[in-house]
Order: structure tokens, then sequence, then C-alpha cells
């Protein structure tokens, strides 16, 4: 018994020593080809997953839980438009609360209707919420300014100033050049802002062509300039020979010169001496 013993264990470790050898490179073969088997694999593969679930566990149960689940939620009808009556009672039927947070002018909204709100419509909001709301205090309205006379530019600015719009139109009138002839609506009446207000525009005197005057006699003169619209505005005499005697000699301004009606021509006319 003792020998057979003792010669397994020497043919073993011949075995060994034959096949891996006594250095340490043999020992490592020895140990890779007694743990490198596929069980041992599966074994370590198996840990690494239960620690990656037990890992994945300790986060989202512990050191980050999920967040208790929410409530009810409804999409955020669009209140714009309605009262708040009516916006009142169709929130409540969804379960939301309705708020007013401001009021504001608005141009084209009616007083009273919803011209804002938040959440926006289409938004989710949970039941039991606040729905706040802004109403329309309606358009503004305030009184036209008067600027007739004034020059164009200085009325549109009060104008715009004031919250109006200007549109302009021109046509030639007895008024200076640039200033204001008429408006409408008239000055005094009370005007939505914005509302539209329209100037017309004087282009000046209408301008005419001054005739030829040389030659005429002072009445058939002022008979032609009083057709034109011009005023006769002095007359002078000058010494002439001859045929010139009682006839217009010089015109200020000269003939084919373009004026405004209304403008004054100076006339020499021609006299006898003595």
């Amino acid at each position: 018994m003792r020998l057979g013993g003792s010669l397994r264990r020497r043919r073993s470790g011949v075995k060994w020593t034959v096949r891996y050898g006594k250095s340490a490179g043999g020992i490592k073969a020895y140990v890779a080809s007694q743990f490198g088997q596929p069980r041992f694999l599966l074994g370590v593969g198996a840990l690494a997953v239960v620690g990656l679930f037990a890992g994945y566990l300790l986060a989202t149960r512990v050191i980050f839980p999920a967040p208790p689940p929410p409530g009810d939620v409804e999409r955020v009808p669009d209140l714009s438009g309605e009262t708040f009556g009516s916006a009142t009672g169709a929130l409540s039927s969804m379960g939301f609360v309705l708020e007013v947070t401001d009021s504001l002018r608005h141009p084209s909204a009616s007083p009273g209707s919803i011209v804002g709100q938040t959440p926006l419509p289409g938004q989710l909001a949970l039941v039991g919420d606040t729905i706040r709301v802004a109403l329309s205090l309606g358009p503004e309205v305030r009184p036209i300014p008067d600027v007739t006379r004034l020059r164009a530019d200085r009325a549109r600015t009060v104008l715009e100033a004031t919250g109006f719009l200007v549109v302009v139109d021109s046509t030639e009138s007895e008024l200076p050049r640039g200033s204001v002839i008429t408006m409408a609506p008239e000055a005094g009446m009370e005007a939505v802002i914005p509302q539209e207000i329209r100037l017309t525009v004087s282009l000046g005197p209408p301008l005419v062509e001054m005739p030829h005057l040389l030659g005429l006699r002072e009445e058939q003169a002022r008979a032609v300039l009083d057709s034109l619209g011009l005023s006769l505005s002095e007359v002078e005499t000058r010494f002439r020979f001859g045929r010139d005697q009682g006839l217009v000699v010089e015109q200020e301004p000269p003939a084919a010169t373009q004026v405004e009606r209304g403008s004054a021509v100076r006339l020499v006319v021609g006299r006898r001496g003595g």
C-alpha cells in the first residue's frame, strides 16, 4: 500500500513536471488549465450579471428613487375670445381653476374677453391646476386733436404721438404749400386707437402762366390779370416818345413765367412828357 501510494504520487509529479515544467511559467499554465474551463467562465458571468442587477436596484430604488406617478392630466383648451363666465364653466368641468391675473387694452377684442392665458393652449396640466388669464379692457378711445392749418409734418407728428395712423392726400389750395386743409374724421370726435386719420394737404395755389402784356393799354392789362386771378400791385409811368405812350412797356414777372394764382404783378406804362 505504501509503495503503491508513493508510486502514484511520483507518477503524477513526473506527469506534471513533464507537461508544465517546474518554472513560474509552468505554474501559471497549470492554473490556467484548471480554471479556464467553460463552467468557470459561466460562473464569473453570472456573478457579473447579479452585480449589475443589484447595482441597478440600489440606484433606482434607494439613491435615485423614481418620482411618484402623476395624477390625472388634461390638455388645456384654447380660451381666446371666451368670456370669463363661459371659460369658468368649461374649465370647471375639466377640473381646472380659472384665475384672472391681468387686464389690458386691446384694439379689436371686446371688453371682458380673454386675450392671453397660461399654460398655453394644447399644453398638459394636472387636474386641479390653476389656469391664469388676461382679460381685454376693449380698445382705447381718444379725442382727435385739431391739426388743420399746421404744416403736414407737424400734423403727422401730433397725430402719431397720440396713437393715430395718418394718411395724406394733397390738392391745390389757396393755403400755403404743405398746410393741412381738412382732416377726416373731424377734430374733436372720439376715435378708437389706432384710428386712421386722413389729412388733405395743400399743394399751394394753382400756377398760371404770366401773360404777355407789353403793348396793351393799362385797362386791357388789368382785365387780363383779373381773369387769371392775378393782381396789379403797382403801375409806374415812364416818359416815352411816339406810339408807346399809354401802353405797357415793361412787366414784372416777365411773360411765360409760372406764378401762383393771386400773385402781384408790376407794370410800367408809357406817358407823354411834361
